[in-house]
């Protein structure tokens, strides 16, 4: 299996879309693995995890083809996440010659109800035909046509109105387990996830040194997860650890949070990184 980086950011992107802290013009100036644009993640080339409102710059700078894409996993519905008023230009007259004719998006009630909100403003036929919503439960798994089973996992996010979703997914004897956003994981998860192996692990790193709330991680609640999911039989010598989802807020450049992480032996993911697993 293989994960792919698109954007590595949180809400604001990296350096922030209005922001000139110290944080965000040192990016500025280092440029390079520094510049992170929104959170989305493509498995194998072909499952799409979130679309933001980068997911156009995505597209072009990784030469990729979203009209091949089938299925979209959603995580919640905030808007650097779930950004649908890109996907209702999936028809005529917006584009033309499909290569896969329908994407089905898996999102919560939610993010159904932005994905009905956008389709109010097209003016385009044949989108009901090139777009079709699934809504998914937590801790109820679904398998999709390219093979994968996945299970969607409460996550520690957003409001107490939203069950904002991570996810499970599984082909081949591999299984990831993708947790951006989220905070240290409901009880509930927790036990879904004991002893069942997990090959590569993707924690949100939003806070980075600094304080990330209750509803994101930083590296010091990055560590207690990694800690819990070993006792609990999840990860091992084999499992592949990335940190993932970073404020400018964090403060640390992309190279100060490799040093910061020396004994860690996590991977620290960058715009275009690509792991394999």
């Amino acid at each position: 299996m293989n994960i792919k980086y698109l954007g590595t950011a949180a809400a604001e992107g990296w350096p922030g879309i209005f922001c000139h802290c110290e944080a965000c013009e040192k990016a500025r100036k280092l440029g390079g693995k520094n510049i992170r644009s929104r959170s989305q993640s493509l498995v194998d080339d072909c499952l799409l995890i979130d679309y933001p409102p980068d997911g156009y710059w995505h597209m072009i700078r990784n030469n990729l083809s979203f009209g091949k894409i089938a299925t979209l996993l959603v995580t919640h519905s905030h808007q650097d996440h779930f950004y649908p008023l890109d996907l209702i230009l999936r028809a005529e007259p917006y584009c033309y010659k499909l290569p896969t004719p329908l994407l089905t998006i898996y999102g919560n009630r939610h993010v159904e109800e932005e994905y009905h909100h956008a389709l109010k403003e097209v003016d385009c036929n044949g989108i009901a035909q090139s777009l079709h919503f699934q809504r998914i439960e937590p801790f109820k798994s679904f398998t999709i046509s390219e093979g994968y089973t996945i299970t969607p996992l409460l996550a520690n996010h957003g409001s107490a109105e939203e069950d904002c979703l991570i996810y499970l997914i599984e082909k081949d004897g591999k299984t990831l387990f993708y947790a951006n956003d989220s905070g240290l994981y409901p009880e509930a998860t927790w036990e879904y996830l004991r002893g069942r192996h997990l090959d590569l692990i993707s924690f949100d790193c939003t806070g980075v040194i600094a304080s990330a709330g209750s509803t994101h991680m930083n590296l010091e609640t990055n560590r207690v997860a990694k800690k819990r999911l070993i006792e609990l039989g999840c990860a091992d010598e084999h499992t592949t650890f990335v940190i993932n989802h970073f404020s400018h807020n964090g403060i640390l450049m992309h190279d100060e949070i490799l040093d910061a992480t020396k004994e860690d032996a996590f991977l620290v993911s960058y715009d275009g990184f690509s792991v394999d697993f």
